[in-house]
């Protein structure tokens, strides 16, 4: 099942007639309908936002939200990432782990229940999402027509329980200008896969430097970030390429931010004269690279529960007419518009940059929850490991939806390569994760 899911490409592009995330998302929601319609279950088409997949026709008690998008591939991949590798007892390929490995072992539980007859008094019913990765738009779609159930949980983080999610905030800032481009000075920079990847690569192109000035200027920030350069010369100019090292931008410190680097080297080859090279130092002075705390920008913050703010800068674009950006942080439950957002929007405008971006407040269900203690019940009775509550920096299906938590699918340890190169779910942990999904809906539904 999973195999079937990671072949599609399903990275959200411009929307078409009956498509709203474009036709890999849609095509990837008609491949899980058709493998639950295989299995027996009631499905539904949310016109290509949500799917849905019924076990039985009883009053819903449970919603199980999995999402079948993925981010894009990025580089650094020894095989096909979409082509579900099978290697070493790993599933390997975008999604392996997020989100399609997780789906395949929600529709192995429930089948499993069906076949084998388990008298359910109540139904659970598996939503499969296609925006999870740029926004959530399709859930807000689905659940402005239907009610929460009174239980939910997402197998799109890890186990035993995260009860606990930070808060998110996107910010996007752009600045424009009327000035053409210094000379010398940059002509072209880029980089960034998706909004809430740590970028893996960025370049960008010079003239009016000779390439041995633009080399002594990446080798000093090699050394100082680890991220790797290589520099070329073309029609006159020089291109600059950074390979850093992607990862989810929740876990900033996992990767090596190609973006950040590239912009250090740049300031310090470039002059900040003309308001284009003005506006790179200014994003350098407040996204240094290696900050992924927010201290540059006066936000740092963190509390016990929820832990630490973290930050990162993960698209940048430079154009004939201004410079765009766009940077995640993750934030805890301490952190508010006082001493959060308004701090950042002001320090942007300071600097010159029109800012957009809402902050999300952190979601928290308490370990006391009879729902929360029910499902680490089932994740001790099946593992024999003792089962306690974690801190996500990422945003699950379930931030904001009452009394939601997510509930695995990577086992505690285990390291999946997540928006990176090389994404994989070990097939043992997703079978047993089938077993744990399987008892706590058999907890909550029988």
């Amino acid at each position: 099942m999973a195999a079937r899911l990671i072949k599609i490409r399903s990275v959200r592009s411009a929307p078409q007639p009956g498509m709203p995330y474009g036709p890999g998302p849609a095509e990837a929601l008609a491949e899980g309908l058709r493998i639950c319609r295989e299995a027996g279950f009631f499905v539904k088409n949310y016109d290509n936002y949500v799917g849905t997949a019924d076990v039985n026709e009883k009053e819903r008690m449970l919603d199980i939200l999995v999402h079948l998008d993925v981010v894009d591939a990025g580089a650094g991949w020894e095989t096909d990432p979409f082509s579900a590798v099978v290697r070493d007892g790993m599933l390997i390929g975008r999604g392996a782990l997020d989100d399609k490995g997780s789906a395949a072992a929600v529709i192995l539980a429930l089948r499993a229940l069906r076949e084998t007859g388990a008298p359910l008094r109540y139904n659970a019913r598996l939503l499969m999402g296609t925006d999870e990765e740029s926004g959530f738009s399709d859930l807000r779609y689905y659940y402005a027509r239907e009610p929460y159930a009174p239980h939910t949980f997402s197998p799109d983080a890890l186990f035993p329980v995260v009860n606990t999610e930070k808060g998110r905030f996107l910010v996007s800032g752009r600045m424009c200008w009327k000035e053409p481009l210094p000379e010398p000075g940059i002509l072209s920079l880029s980089g960034g896969i998706g909004e809430n990847v740590v970028p893996p690569e960025a370049e960008a192109v010079v003239r009016g430097y000779d390439a041995k000035t633009v080399r002594e200027a990446c080798a000093r920030a090699q050394e100082e970030s680890g991220v790797p350069f290589s520099v070329s010369e073309e029609d006159g100019a020089v291109r600059i390429i950074a390979r850093g090292k992607n990862a989810h931008a929740s876990t900033p410190e996992l990767g090596n931010n190609a973006v950040t680097a590239l912009l250090s080297a740049l300031c310090l080859l470039l002059p900040a004269k003309g308001e284009a090279q003005e506006a790179l130092h200014a994003l350098n002075t407040l996204f240094p690279h290696g900050d992924h705390a927010g201290a540059a920008c006066g936000i740092a913050q963190s509390d016990e529960t929820s832990g630490a703010l973290t930050q990162a800068l993960t698209m940048l674009r430079l154009e004939e007419d201004g410079l765009s950006f766009s940077a995640d942080l993750r934030v805890p439950l301490c952190a508010t518009e006082e001493n959060c957002g308004n701090l950042l929007r002001a320090r942007l405008k300071d600097a010159g940059f029109s800012v957009r971006g809402e902050m999300q407040k952190a979601h928290h269900v308490p370990a006391e929850d009879p729902f929360v203690k029910t499902l680490l019940s089932c994740y001790e009775r099946c593992t024999g490991e003792k089962g306690c509550c974690q801190t996500l920096g990422g945003n699950t299906y379930v931030h904001g939806i009452p009394g939601g938590v997510a509930f695995g699918c990577r086992m505690p340890g285990f390291e999946g390569n997540l928006h990176a190169a090389g994404e994989r779910a070990s097939i043992r942990d997703l079978l047993t994760a089938s077993k744990i999904f399987a008892r706590a809906i058999w907890e909550i539904c029988a």
